[in-house]
């Protein structure tokens, strides 16, 4: 396997991840990194640089954002997201293994789908224990920890390597909090 395949796997860990967390926002990083020219994605993905894609992605990215600053209107949300953030997880995926032939890079962005419904699964258990315990007066605080993370998940495409250490890093933080609450 060479260098360039795992390279983009690393990158498309962190597109994933990202969309685990924000289903919008990584496409929408795709999509103007590769009109900016700073990124080649896959040929059948480069529809994410047109003027429309654009349009619709920031739009959505903004309501996105915006309505998950909102404690009930956050779950309604996380329920739609549990099919919408897989499908943006393998879409993203796919454009950044382009340098994977076929059948490769469909059946590897699907498994990277795979690990988006566990990164959501996770963000929407965190959130449910948050409304319980604050009467969700914490989650937009939570849901602004997540719209960052996201964008690093994002910046994965140039650095991807970074994925893997923001993904071992949340592991970490993971069971450092359960400890704390253990304790």
């Amino acid at each position: 396997m060479d260098v360039s395949w795992l390279l983009a796997l690393a990158a498309g860990v962190g597109v994933a991840a990202a969309c685990g967390l924000r289903a919008f926002l990584p496409l929408l990083f795709l999509g103007a990194a590769e009109r900016l020219g700073l990124i080649h994605l896959r040929p059948a993905a480069e529809w994410l640089a047109t003027n429309p894609a654009l349009l619709a992605l920031g739009i959505a990215t903004v309501l996105e954002i915006a309505a998950d600053k909102i404690p009930v209107l956050d779950h309604a949300l996380d329920a739609i997201a549990t099919v919408l953030r897989p499908v943006a997880a393998w879409l993203g995926a796919f454009a950044v293994l382009g340098a994977w032939p076929p059948p490769w890079g469909q059946i590897t962005a699907l498994v990277l789908a795979g690990l988006t419904l566990g990164v959501h699964a996770l963000k929407s258990t965190v959130r449910v224990g948050s409304t319980v315990t604050t009467v969700g007066h914490a989650n937009p605080l939570i849901s602004s920890l997540e719209d960052a993370l996201s964008f690093v998940f994002c910046w994965a495409v140039f650095l991807p390597f970074l994925a893997l250490l923001a993904i071992a890093f949340g592991i970490w933080l993971l069971f450092r909090t359960k400890r704390a609450r253990a304790a």
